[in-house]
């Protein structure tokens, strides 16, 4: 973080206010803060990753319906979330009626297959910008193969 003169002399060392966090003043963790920075302001670099996110989305969309299996997701930027439930929810009440058992069985099958989602049925979804469109095709075939199979109903 930054700002004015005045305030950053309100930090220790010159001030007594004491600042202090994980990589605080690391070179490394600084050289890597600037390379993203320099990454995500080249042209393009927000559409294309909300391009790679949606079609993961789309992708396994199209592998459950296609299999019979109730599945909805949605997505921005990079960050996507789905429901094993024909349409998003609109309400809590109709979130907890998302099939907990069924995640369970997708989740542990997608990391046997060497694709890792967060362990938690409501928790959000990252796609990178170091995701390639392969990366995103794999991910919906391993999701085909466990919805078309008997684990999956």
């Amino acid at each position: 973080f930054g700002g004015t003169r005045a305030v950053m002399e309100q930090l220790a060392p010159m001030g007594s206010v004491y600042q202090a966090g994980t990589l605080s003043g690391n070179p490394v963790a600084t050289a890597c803060g600037l390379a993203t920075l320099r990454e995500v302001q080249k042209p393009g670099f927000y559409e294309t990753l909300g391009e790679r996110t949606r079609s993961l989305v789309s992708g396994l969309t199209a592998a459950a319906t296609k299999s019979g299996v109730p599945f909805c997701g949605d997505s921005e930027g990079g960050m996507f979330g789905f429901f094993l439930l024909g349409q998003l929810p609109q309400n809590y009440a109709t979130v907890m009626t998302t099939d907990s058992p069924a995640f369970n069985r997708f989740f542990h099958a997608m990391l046997d297959s060497g694709v890792y989602y967060a362990p938690a049925l409501y928790e959000a979804g990252f796609v990178s910008a170091a995701h390639t469109a392969e990366d995103i095709a794999s991910t919906v075939a391993a999701a085909h193969d466990f919805f078309s199979s008997p684990a999956s109903k």
